[in-house]
Formats: structure tokens, sequence, C-alpha cells
């Protein structure tokens, strides 16, 4: 019997890049595949457009926007793979994705539980997406080599990164039962945005590791970014706001957070200030974080009392 890999796929109104997504998953040169849809109260036919798909489907539809986290976690709950891949709607894989990635799980070994492609940017193949995600000192999660031109590198060499970017992230099933906290995979306080480096440094703390492949190739149209913020809905910069405090409250232990404290403090200054002045939209971010400190509290409690890495071990991937 085939090793199966669950596809879960998330969609709100995202029937302009279905077609090709969707291809490329039925595409997928790895033999034994299932497909989940969630789809969070699309007006515009996504969950529609699934129904003509080649391979099998579940489509479980929401009678509201309950947010990415909250819908990976039912697509997670459904799947029944040894693997499960996140694919955004605006990523469109290569034909062997899967196939390279689970290859290279196997070579690892059993502590490596995310892994990740090489992403490109769907506008300029020539230009890096994600190669997986890095930690700074200010607090920051960045995309390795985003924006930077792609060059030639071993594409038989897999390399060990912080984490993986939830674009088109690959985890063992293993990682994401092991990690959960009050039955939650993702942690559905994010909603959206940052959900991929929390499971990231969750992970890390409870002793799992991050790979990135570069033989995987995919594409992803990148929509939020710095650069764009003020295009961006008012929901989708609060929830930036918000899931960046969140972020450090769960997982950063008492030595980051001193070690990293003159830039992230530095940072958070400049933060708040701009909510105040320039992004007063996003004000709500700090007043949720008040309204459910207990509950954050609670989480991170749980994850601290089971962490088996000490911040001294992780601090080499926050620079």
């Amino acid at each position: 019997m085939g090793r199966l890999a669950s596809v879960v796929l998330v969609t709100w109104n995202s029937a302009q890049h279905l077609p090709r997504c969707l291809e490329a998953i039925a595409q997928q040169s790895w033999p034994d595949v299932e497909l989940i849809v969630i789809d969070n109260a699309s007006i515009d036919g996504s969950a529609e457009a699934v129904a003509g798909y080649r391979l099998p489907v579940a489509v479980i539809r929401n009678a509201e926007n309950r947010g990415f986290a909250a819908a990976v976690n039912q697509g997670v709950a459904a799947a029944r793979g040894e693997f499960v891949l996140l694919c955004n709607p605006d990523a469109f894989l290569e034909r062997d994705y899967l196939e390279h990635i689970i290859e290279a799980f196997d070579q690892a070994g059993e502590s490596f539980g995310m892994a990740t492609g090489k992403l490109l940017s769907a506008e300029d193949p020539k230009i890096v997406d994600s190669k997986g995600i890095r930690m700074t000192r200010t607090g920051r999660h960045l995309d390795v080599d985003q924006g930077q031109p792609d060059t030639a590198e071993p594409r038989n060499r897999a390399t060990e990164v912080f984490g993986v970017s939830g674009a088109a992230a690959v985890y063992r099933m293993s990682f994401l039962r092991d990690v959960a906290i009050d039955g939650e995979p993702f942690d559905e306080d994010f909603f959206a945005y940052r959900e991929d480096a929390d499971i990231a440094w969750r992970g890390r703390l409870f002793g799992w590791r991050a790979l990135y492949v570069p033989r995987a190739i995919a594409h992803h149209v990148r929509v939020v970014t710095p650069a764009r913020r003020r295009q961006l809905s008012a929901a989708i910069n609060m929830h930036g706001v918000k899931n960046r405090f969140l972020l450090r409250l769960k997982n950063e232990g008492l030595y980051l957070a001193l070690r990293n404290a003159p830039f992230e403090l530095s940072r958070d200054v400049i933060a708040i200030v701009a909510t105040l002045t320039i992004e007063r939209r996003s004000l709500p971010a700090f007043a949720w974080i008040w309204r459910n400190r207990q509950r954050v509290l609670a989480k991170r409690r749980a994850i601290q009392s089971r962490r088996r890495v000490s911040d001294r071990e992780l601090a080499r991937w926050f620079r």
C-alpha cells in the first residue's frame, strides 16, 4: 500500500487562482494523494470550482470565514495521510514537488517534521519567494532570500532552516499531532498570517526540525508584503499587528527575551507609534490581546511546560 499524502487547500474568494493550483496538484508524480478543500464562505464560486476536479476531493464549506488557521485544522482533522501538504490557492507546484520532499524526509530522519521546497515568484520565476522561514533578533520572521535572484545551488543537498512558509509547506502528520495545543495544530487565535512561524517556533521548542529541499520547486503569488501594507484591508493589518506580539508571548523564553530585548523593544516602539498615528485601524489588536490574555497565557504555560529545547540552543536561529 502507498504512503498517502493529504493536500489541504483553504479557499476564500480564490476562484481566480484555483484552476492553475488544482491542475498542478492533479499532476503530482507522487502516486497516493488525497485533496481536502476547506472553503471559508467564498462568494466568488471557489467551492463550486473544485467540483470538477480530476481526483477525489472532500469539500468542507464553512458558513463564515473562520480564518486560515481554523480551516487548516479542519483539513488536518479530516486528513488520512502520513504527510500533509498545505497549498495556498495562489501557489502552484511543479510536478515532482511532493515526491522530492517526501524523499528528503526519508533521508533526513524522523526529527524533521516540516519541509519546504524552493518557492519562486509566480510573477517572475527568476526571483525567490521563499526558501523557508528565518528569525531575527527584532522578533520578525522573514522568508529566506525573498526578493533575491534565484541562483544555482546543489539541487540534491537539502539544508536545515528554522521553519517553513505555509504557502507550500509539508508536515509529517506525527509532527502536527505532537505540537497541537488543546487539539489545535495551528493556533486559531492567529486567524491569518504568522501562524506558520508560530507552529515552526513551537515545533522547535518541542525538538522538531525543518528542511529546505531545493529540488522541489513551487511558485507563489505574494500579496501581503510590507511595501503593500497600505493597500491591504484593515482586518489583515490588524491581525498582522496582533500576531507579531502573540508569536512572542507564547513562544519566547526568558533567555531569548532578555537577549533580544534591545532589538525587539525598539521595533515594538516603532510599531506602537505607527499604530497610534498612521494606522489607527489596527488599534483593536491591543484590545484583543488584553481581552484574551488569560487564554494566551494558558497556551504559553502549556507550550513552555512541554519544551524539550532550551532558548540557548535556539538562539543561533535568531540573527
